[in-house]
Order: C-alpha cells, then sequence, then structure tokens
C-alpha cells in the first residue's frame, strides 16, 4: 500500500505514505494533534529528548493560524499599555535567545514608529514606553531613537508627516523567510529524531483504555480510518483546542477566544528595510512590514465566534484606508494593487470564568496557557506565539516526563542551527566552488545565504548535487529564487502532498507572486512532476481551479 515512483533506477518510498503505515503500530509515548507552532516545537522536544512521538494534523503543518501571522518574533511592546509587565519581561528573554538560537532566520529589525496628532497618549510617554521596553530586552538590541519630523521626513519620505506629532525608532525581530516554513522545520527536525508525522490526517476523537489513549484518525486522502494508540494525548490543534477537547471529554480551566486579522500584501512602499509602524484609526499598532519586493500591510482585530475567517471588503478599505493616509505614495493603493492576502484567527486564552470580560477586548495578549490533566495524562496548549514557542516545547517536555514518560536525553538541546562550526564548513565549501556565482540578477540576497537558511546542515548535500551537475543550480521556476536540487530535496523530505504545500507554506511564492503569474510561470509544470509524477497536471489543476 505505499505509495513509491522510481527515479534513476531506485525505489524512492514516499514519505507520507510510509508514515501512515507507521502510525497505526504500537503504542507511541505521545500523539499530538496539530502541526501548528505549538505542536510542531512539542514534537521536536519530545522527539530530541527520546520519547517515541507521533503527530497528526487535519491540514497541512502550519496550515491555519500559524500561516497566516506577521512574521514577526517580538517582545510585545503593545503589552506594555495593558500592565503586562511579566509578560512583556518574558517575551523579550525569549525574543533574545531567539534572535541567538537562530542568527540565519530570525534577525533584528528596525520599527519606525509615527504618532500623529490627537493620539491618547503625549509623545513622551510613548518615548519613555521604547526605553522602558529596551531595559526589559536586557539591552539586547539597538537603543531606540527619538524621531524629529525633519529626520523622518529626511530618512523616510514615504511617511506623510502633515499631522506628525512625534516618532521614534525601536529594535524587534523578524522572520527571515515565512511563518510557515519556520514552524515546518521543527517538524522536520522532529521526523529526524523519529517522530512519525503526517499532514492531512484528521482526529475523530480518542478515548482512554486501560491507560492508552486511543484516538480514532482518518486520512484525509483516501478516506481510510484507523486508529493511534499513545500513553499522552497532546492537544495543540490551535484554534480548534476546545473542539477537540469535547471529542475527548476533557474539562478545562481555560478556553480560546477568537480576533480576526488581516494582512494584504502589495508592490513595495518603501526602499528602507525597517518596518514602518503607525496607530491605526482604532488605536491599533498597524506595520507596513517588508517582504523581499513586496510589503506586507496590517493588521486588523476583528472579534470574530469561528476560528474560520475571511477577508471581507470592509477589512480591504480599513487596511487600504489606514496606509493610504499614512504615506505618500505616487498614487493611494487601491483593490487592484492587491498581490495576495492573509486572514487567519489569533487564539487567545481565557479563563473560563468571565471569558476575558473584565478586559478591553484589544488589550488580551498572545500569552499561552498549558491544562494538563495528570490523571488522564491529556494536555491542552491554549494560545501562543511563535517569539514564545521554544518555552511550549520545553514546558510540554517537562509535563510529559512528569507523566512518567521515560526521557532518556533529558538535556538534549533540540532547537537551534547547527553548530556554527558546521555553518563555517559549509559556507567554505560554497566559496571553493564559487556558489555565488550562479545566484539570479533578480535574487535579494546570496544562493549560499539562502541555501543555509533554508535547510541548514541539508544544504550541504545541495552543494554536492551541484558540484557534480551544475545546472541542479539553475533556477527552475522563473520568477522565483528556487532551483533544481531544492526542488528535489523537498519532494523527498517536505512532504508536500499538495501544491499548496510548497507555494504557500514551505515557500512564499504565492504571498510574493500574483496568481496568474504563478499558474504562467515557466518550470513550476516540471516542478509538479518532480513533486507528484503522474499526478502533477491533476495536482496542478486542483490548485488553480480552486482559486
Amino acid at each position: 500500500m505505499v505509495a513509491s515512483d522510481r527515479k534513476g533506477g531506485k525505489l524512492v518510498m514516499k514519505l507520507r505514505a510510509s508514515n501512515l503505515e507507521k502510525l497505526g503500530d504500537g503504542v507511541y509515548d505521545a500523539l499530538i494533534i496539530g502541526g501548528g507552532v505549538n505542536g510542531a516545537v512539542s514534537a521536536a522536544a519530545l522527539s530530541g529528548k527520546g520519547a517515541k512521538v507521533a503527530l497528526i494534523d487535519l491540514r497541512d503543518f502550519a496550515g491555519f493560524t500559524s500561516q497566516q501571522t506577521s512574521n514577526l518574533a517580538w517582545g510585545g511592546i503593545k503589552y506594555l499599555e495593558s500592565h503586562d509587565y511579566d509578560l512583556v519581561w518574558g517575551l523579550c528573554k525569549s525574543r533574545n535567545h531567539m534572535i541567538e538560537s537562530y542568527p540565519s532566520r530570525i534577525k533584528e529589525i528596525r520599527f519606525y514608529t509615527t504618532i500623529e496628532k490627537g493620539f491618547r497618549f503625549p509623545p513622551w510617554f510613548v518615548w519613555a514606553g521604547t526605553w522602558v521596553y529596551w531595559v526589559f530586552g536586557r539591552f539586547f538590541t539597538r537603543p531606540p531613537r527619538l524621531l524629529g519630523k525633519a529626520i523622518t521626513e529626511a530618512e523616510e519620505p514615504t511617511i506623510n508627516t502633515r499631522n506628525y506629532y512625534g516618532g521614534f525608532e525601536y529594535s524587534d525581530a523578524y522572520l527571515h523567510d515565512n511563518d510557515s516554513r519556520f514552524v515546518f522545520q521543527f517538524i522536520r527536525s522532529a521526523m529526524d529524531r523519529g517522530c512519525i508525522a503526517a499532514n492531512y490526517v484528521e482526529s475523530l476523537g480518542a478515548r482512554r483504555e486501560d491507560g492508552v489513549w486511543i484516538t480514532r484518525a482518518r486520512d484525509h486522502l483516501s478516506g481510510r480510518e484507523f486508529e493511534i494508540r499513545s500513553k499522552v494525548l497532546i492537544n495543540a490543534a490551535g484554534p480548534f483546542v476546545d473542539e477537540h477537547n469535547e471529542k475527548t471529554g476533557e474539562v478545562t480551566e481555560h478556553q480560546h477566544l477568537f480576533s480576526k486579522g488581516i494582512h494584504l500584501i502589495v508592490p513595495r512602499v518603501t526602499n528602507s528595510e525597517r518596518i514602518l509602524t503607525f496607530f491605526a484609526d482604532d488605536g491599533r499598532l498597524f506595520f507596513a512590514i517588508p517582504m523581499g519586493m513586496r510589503t506586507c500591510v496590517g493588521t486588523t482585530d476583528t472579534r470574530v465566534e469561528s476560528p474560520y475567517s475571511e477577508v471581507t471588503e470592509e477589512d480591504r478599505q480599513f487596511v487600504l484606508d489606514n496606509i493610504n493616509k499614512r504615506l505618500n505614495l505616487e498614487r493611494p493603493l487601491t483593490p487592484d494593487d492587491i498581490i495576495a492576502e492573509r486572514c487567519g484567527v489569533r487564539p487567545l486564552v481565557v479563563k473560563r470564568s468571565g471569558a476575558g470580560s473584565e478586559r478591553d477586548w484589544m488589550l488580551l495578549s498572545r500569552k499561552h496557557e498549558i491544562d494538563a490533566n495528570a490523571q488522564t495524562a491529556h494536555i491542552s496548549i491554549f494560545g501562543g506565539k511563535i517569539t514564545d514557542c521554544v518555552n511550549v516545547g520545553n514546558e510540554i517536555s517537562a509535563l510529559v516526563a512528569g507523566m512518567g514518560i521515560a526521557m532518556p536525553y533529558p538535556a538534549y538541546k533540540w532547537y537551534g542551527e547547527p553548530h556554527a562550526s558546521v555553518r563555517e564548513e559549509y559556507l567554505h565549501q560554497a566559496r571553493l566552488m564559487n556558489l555565488d556565482s550562479y545566484t539570479s540578477p533578480e535574487s535579494s540576497e546570496r544562493l549560499s545565504v539562502r541555501l543555509w537558511r533554508r535547510y541548514d546542515q541539508q544544504a550541504l548535500l545541495l552543494l554536492a548535487q551541484i558540484r557534480e551537475d551544475p545546472r541542479q543550480a539553475e533556477v527552475l521556476i522563473k520568477g522565483t529564487e528556487y532551483i533544481r536540487c531544492e526542488i528535489a530535496l523537498i519532494r523527498h523530505q517536505e512532504m508536500i502532498t499538495k501544491l499548496e504545500d510548497f507555494l504557500r507554506r514551505r515557500s512564499k511564492i504565492a504571498m510574493v507572486m500574483r496568481h496568474e503569474d504563478i499558474k504562467n510561470a515557466e518550470g513550476l509544470m516540471e516542478a509538479c512532476e518532480i513533486f507528484f509524477g503522474k499526478e502533477a497536471k491533476e495536482k496542478f489543476e486542483e490548485y488553480f481551479n480552486s482559486k
């Protein structure tokens, strides 16, 4: 039943089909429901420490909330206003640790913030807040800077200063690639350490018998149903945590409320590499975030009742009105300028008693809470964000160990990029073979840097392929930066099940290219043939006919 194909005379086992076969075998130490950031770090931490782990997700990995973020790893400066000082202190510490642990993937970036006349606080008060934030950040980043009107007009002429009241610049961090790519790298590291993971597998609910959880699962591609046995059940289903707890009969102290946020991807509005930051008409922080040759603009904050959301005309107009009002553009941005849209819900954690009504809706934070039932060996993860994800993984490891699961390697560091010596060896080999000479003219960075950031030590395998056949360094999909050997590596290791998995999550192609341009891109069908073999045309049409 394991799907396979033939390439170069060798039988190539498809990763997902192989993992599906293994999911029904034996008893796992832990089964994780959900492959967003909370589930991904839980799998990486437990697998790295030696536990036998399985993970399933109804959609693709990072296929829901974790693909709709602002791509920021920040300490939460806005939570100073709600007096969540402990949260900001902790998030700043986590942000610093993430920058140190992922030096090629998470970078410090400057936020250039302007305040308009009539804002709820005077500029000096907000300016003082940036210094408090810097102190909370342990002086890890560059210090804040006060901006006068003349400085702003000279450094960022794109900003409209007609209603200027004050400004400042401070630092936080951002993900160099997209959020879902970052999350998947935790899934990949978990699988490298023995985790059995599969996407497009739904949990139909679970029951506990004789000290073991029995989860009924369905493969959404074939329709086949099967059972997965585990000693511990970890509910990391993101905004669907409450729904899955109902299926298992678990009653928790916390629950979720939902806030819808959208971003619009538009042509680049400034040549700087800063994040332009404003306070939108509703008082929320509003960003114009660099995304290569594009700018990501947003976000909204709308309370909704369901995890499912979509961009409305009102949402689009709100974002366009706010950005047009605050920038000096040659012409105002219109719906025709929108290249792509991001829309998702933020799962906000509250206690069941009161459900957050005691606080201003817009001041609810993205903190995480973990409810653990030692008696039933069940764990639920609420809220959370990428900035704090390493802490989630460590907390889950401690809780699972406390439930009697052996961790043969409790001190193993399960996160972070490989040792600097591995990176230096890779870069040395890249220099010897003059790899960067293959960098395409339209690329914003050197090929050697890009390959390391996406694949770290696996990039050494790509060097070997390019050394043997220089054609492997050619861009395969025109208009993108993806080269031939990358596509082959992704096919073998990243469980591409649908074309959207690659275009939207393993890469950000669907976020920076218009739909029609992607469809007509030279080389895309060849990439589909590498991913899907005889099903290439079917997968191509599935993606483009569904849009």
